[in-house]
């Protein structure tokens, strides 16, 4: 079978290889889609510190089941689904809270092993979910339950103002799984066009951070409080404290994206304001299904979210492409039929 492997950084290939022997217990698939996301682009240029070289990246997938053990899930041969890409370890703090989604020994697809950017793939039955919807929104679920569960750790309501730093594929997700709510988004960033596909994912207003001011804006749209909710998906150290300046009193603030260097705060809002500060990482069942629903409903701009489709052959060069402007791409499928 063929997959794509990053041998080093800047070189990546398509390789044959054997394919791996079938377990009894585990689902056989033929992956159909791989969507690629910031961590593959980071294992690509050699700054993610959690992969080690040669790497097969790829963690979003749409993928037909070819042989399902006898389950209870309904879970049959012919069937197309998405994937949970996490391990779990059952032992430490955050599994005993089930809290899975944060195991201290978590080990992504493409990230810490091998991922699934190859033909053929295994996986439990319990890191499946079927859905009748088109394989590009199934490749599409797991990235945007990453916002989804930042949305869930800020309790947001319809009764909310939530804003939004960074309208990226995991921006995107949080904007979109908020208006799923019902909430008031405020999406921020600083390209136009990801801003227009915030609008069609459910934003109501829109901030261009290099045009307009971003505080003057938001105490104008929250009628002079700040939002309720502010989460955080850029991981700039000016955007960090600005989600704390910025929310509300009594307000919640989450954070997704990691900052890559030192963030100093003015901590006395932290307790003027009894503010509530949440780290969100990766994702739960519960986000899985409701990204579902929120397809199935039309309620994401699938079209307009995915930038390019190559066939694998075609990985190498545009993740080399994606490298050289990063700018230009939100969502990057590769096809395998």
């Amino acid at each position: 079978m063929r997959a794509l492997v990053i041998d080093r950084p800047g070189e990546a290939r398509v390789i044959e290889m054997e394919r791996p022997a079938a377990d009894p217990q585990l689902a056989a698939m033929r992956v159909r889609r791989i969507g690629l996301c910031g961590s593959d682009l980071t294992t690509y240029l050699g700054k993610n510190p959690m992969v080690t070289y040669p790497r097969i990246p790829g963690h979003e997938v749409a993928a037909t089941l070819e042989h399902v053990p006898a389950n209870e899930l309904g879970l049959k041969a012919g069937m197309n689904v998405t994937l949970s890409p996490y391990t779990s370890c059952g032992k430490c703090s955050s599994c005993r809270q089930g809290r899975f989604n944060a195991c201290r020994d978590n080990q992504t697809l493409g990230v810490q092993r091998d991922g699934a950017l190859m033909d053929f793939l295994s996986m439990p039955l319990a890191k499946l979910y079927a859905a009748p919807l088109p394989l590009e929104e199934l490749a599409l679920v797991e990235p945007l339950t990453v916002g989804c569960h930042a949305v869930a750790r800020g309790m947001v309501t319809a009764k909310d103002t939530v804003a939004v730093y960074g309208c990226g594929g995991v921006g995107l997700g949080a904007v979109a799984a908020a208006a799923f709510r019902d909430a008031r988004v405020v999406a921020i960033d600083i390209d136009d066009k990801k801003l227009a596909i915030a609008k069609d994912c459910g934003a109501r207003e829109l901030i261009n951070s290099t045009r307009e001011d971003v505080h003057a804006r938001l105490q104008e749209i929250s009628g002079g409080h700040g939002p309720d909710v502010i989460i955080e998906a850029i991981g700039r150290p000016d955007t960090y404290r600005a989600a704390v300046e910025e929310v509300c009193f009594a307000g919640r603030v989450v954070y997704i994206g990691y900052a890559k260097e030192n963030v100093s705060f003015e901590t006395r809002l932290f307790v003027q304001k009894e503010l509530d500060i949440r780290g969100s990482r990766n994702a739960l069942p519960e986000d899985f299904r409701e990204v579902i629903r929120m397809f199935e409903q039309k309620r994401f701009p699938t079209a307009e979210a995915i930038s390019a489709t190559v066939p694998l052959d075609e990985a190498p060069a545009i993740l080399r492409a994606w490298s050289e402007n990063p700018a230009a791409y939100t969502k990057i499928m590769i096809a395998f039929d």
